[in-house]
Formats: structure tokens, C-alpha cells, sequence
């Protein structure tokens, strides 16, 4: 009886032991820097729901700048550099966001729709950046499957439109308005094996940056159906999921590609020339409150006021309480300054 007890209380213990919760991933050490402002929580309560911001730039007056961001269980609000709503649209399951300045439709602003698990939307609005309403234009195809991350480019007069289906297969669409309805043709399609999230292009030539959540980073050349991981999952830089994607240009071809690396709170900076590590940064707490779980991040260059001087990084907030998600904004001199870039 007693070996009986003995086994039987050996046997207990490694189950338990079995059951032990593994411990948290932390990558690489990552240098703080703190938000300069914050904006006014989404709508929906108690869920996870803000996700993505784009940022428009007003070069008249930088300081009248204005961001965009998702709530996906709602719709998209538009905001002040002091974070304060200036108004929000009901969008319905809109996840990922993107603006673009073109030369005959204003300031294009689109999202992906998940209204439809089966076959994905594009949602397209006109912004009017003088009273910061949006107003819809209309919904386009995104292609069969949940819509999911969503990036655009201006090349020239042309609006290219990229939806990242749930299931890794990215579409890219011409969106045109011939009728001042939103139209999309398709232009390519891209595969990648697992889920997706995050995407963003090199306004210089088109390179599409692709985000496999559990994977890496993935690089698509101009036109090319075909890609190749150039930042993987390693636990050092990136620790999964990998969300939001942005990124800078300086020159020919340098500048940086930030990612959202979601599983240990802080974000990657590689170098655009090469796609080397150059370093982490996180959010930290100090007037305002840190970051944490962070889905989609903007970043835009430039004169963004006296608050951001070298432009503004603007970073989702999985977890604001006691209030509901919302987006923190990051002066990208003080990133610079912080990694010493």
C-alpha cells in the first residue's frame, strides 16, 4: 500500500509539473522611450478592439496632423495629435488601415472588412482633412477568404491596394473610381504558408513587407509572385506573434522597417538596406501609460509639430486600463535618440 501511495503520489506530482505554465518569451533587451500623447480610448469596452492606426500628414500647418484608427469591432475614428477624437465612422469588422494622398480622389483612406469570414472587402472613405470627416465611398473586392491586414501605395496617379487574407494569401488590387465608386483589378497574388497580419511598401520601388505572425518577415520584389523571409521569429529580435508593420525611407535605399513584436511587448528596428537588426525599443510607462500586446503601428517622417519634430510613431494599445484599448504616439526623435540611430 505504501509503494501504491508512493506511485501514485509521484505520478500526481508530474502531472502537475506537466501543467506548470511555460514562462513568458523576452527577446533581446530593448531601450525605453516614453508617449508624448494618447488617444481617446475606443468605443468598445472590455474587448480587444482598437488595432490600427495611418497617419495623414498636413504640411501647411504639421501640428493639424491627423491619425486614423480602428476600432474593429465598430469603425474608424480620426484624431488630433493630442489624441482627442474629431470623429468616427461606422465601419462595421474593419481590421487594418491605410491612407493615401492621391492626385485626383483627395486623401484615400481604406481598411480591410471582415463583415464577410468568406470573402473579404475593402472599405474605402475620402477623408477631408479640413474638418477630419470621413465619408464613405464604398466597398471593393478583396478577394475570397477573411480580410485581415491591409497595407496601400501611391505609385504615381495609380492606387494600389494590398488585401493580406487570413489564410497567408496576399492580393494586390489597381483601386480606381470610375464612377466615384471604388473598384479594384486585380494585379498579382502572393502566398505565404501560415497566418498574416501586418504589411507595408517601400514607396520608393513597391517592395511589399509581409508579416507571418508565428514565422517572420517576409520581402516580395516589385511584381514578384515569389518572396523570401528576411527577418525571422528568433527570440532575440522578434518573439510572435509579429503584427504591425511600418517603416521610414532615407535616400536610395536606406531608412527602417519597424515591427511589432507582440509576444514580449517592444519593437524591432532593422536597417532597409540590408534587413539587419539595429535594435529594440518598447513603450514604457511614464506621463502616459506604457504599451503592451500591440497589434498594428504607423510610423511617418517629417515635421509633425513641436511634439515631433522628426516625425511620429503611433503604436496600438492591447491593454489601457482601466479604459478600453486606444493608440499611443511616439516621438520618432526620441526612438532615434534612445537606440542611438
Amino acid at each position: 500500500m505504501r509503494k501504491a501511495i508512493a506511485t501514485l503520489a509521484l505520478a500526481l506530482a508530474t502531472a502537475l509539473a506537466g501543467c506548470a505554465a511555460t514562462p513568458p518569451i523576452t527577446g533581446l533587451p530593448s531601450v525605453p522611450v516614453t508617449a508624448v500623447a494618447e488617444t481617446e480610448p475606443v468605443g468598445t469596452a472590455n474587448a480587444d478592439a482598437a488595432d490600427d492606426p495611418a497617419v495623414w500628414h498636413n504640411a501647411a500647418d504639421p501640428s493639424a496632423s491627423l491619425v486614423v484608427g480602428t476600432d474593429k469591432k465598430a469603425g474608424l475614428y480620426v484624431y488630433g495629435l493630442d489624441g482627442a477624437r474629431k470623429s468616427f465612422a461606422e465601419a462595421g469588422l474593419v481590421n487594418n488601415v491605410a491612407l493615401v494622398e492621391t492626385p485626383d480622389n483627395g486623401v484615400i483612406v481604406a481598411a480591410s472588412n471582415r463583415d464577410d469570414p468568406l470573402h473579404a472587402a475593402i472599405s474605402v472613405y475620402r477623408l477631408d482633412t479640413a474638418s477630419a470627416q470621413l465619408t464613405f465611398l464604398g466597398k471593393a473586392d478583396g478577394g475570397p477568404g477573411e480580410g485581415y491586414g491591409f497595407c496601400m501605395w501611391q505609385k504615381g496617379a495609380e492606387t494600389h491596394a494590398y488585401s493580406a487574407l487570413k489564410d497567408g494569401t496576399v492580393i494586390e488590387y489597381r483601386l480606381d473610381f470610375p464612377q466615384g465608386a471604388p473598384v479594384t483589378t486585380k494585379l498579382r497574388e502572393m502566398k505565404i504558408p501560415t497566418q498574416i497580419e501586418g504589411c507595408v511598401v517601400d514607396p520608393r520601388d513597391g517592395t511589399l513587407y509581409v508579416g507571418e505572425e508565428n514565422v517572420g518577415i517576409w520581402r516580395f520584389a516589385p511584381g514578384a509572385t515569389g518572396g523570401e523571409i528576411v527577418a525571422p521569429v528568433d527570440n532575440k529580435y522578434l518573439v510572435a506573434d509579429i503584427e504591425g508593420l511600418a517603416l521610414v525611407t532615407d535616400g536610395a535605399n536606406g531608412g527602417y522597417l519597424v515591427a511589432s513584436s507582440q509576444g514580449d511587448n517592444a519593437y524591432a528596428v532593422f536597417s532597409l538596406r540590408d534587413v539587419a537588426p539595429v535594435g529594440r525599443f518598447r513603450v514604457a510607462a511614464g506621463a502616459l501609460g506604457s504599451t503592451e500586446e500591440t497589434d498594428g503601428i504607423e510610423l511617418a517622417a517629417g515635421d509633425y509639430g513641436p511634439n515631433f519634430p522628426e516625425g511620429l510613431f503611433v503604436a496600438q494599445d492591447g491593454h489601457n486600463a482601466p479604459n478600453a484599448q486606444n493608440f499611443k504616439l511616439v516621438s520618432w526623435q526620441a526612438i532615434k535618440e534612445s537606440m542611438g540611430l
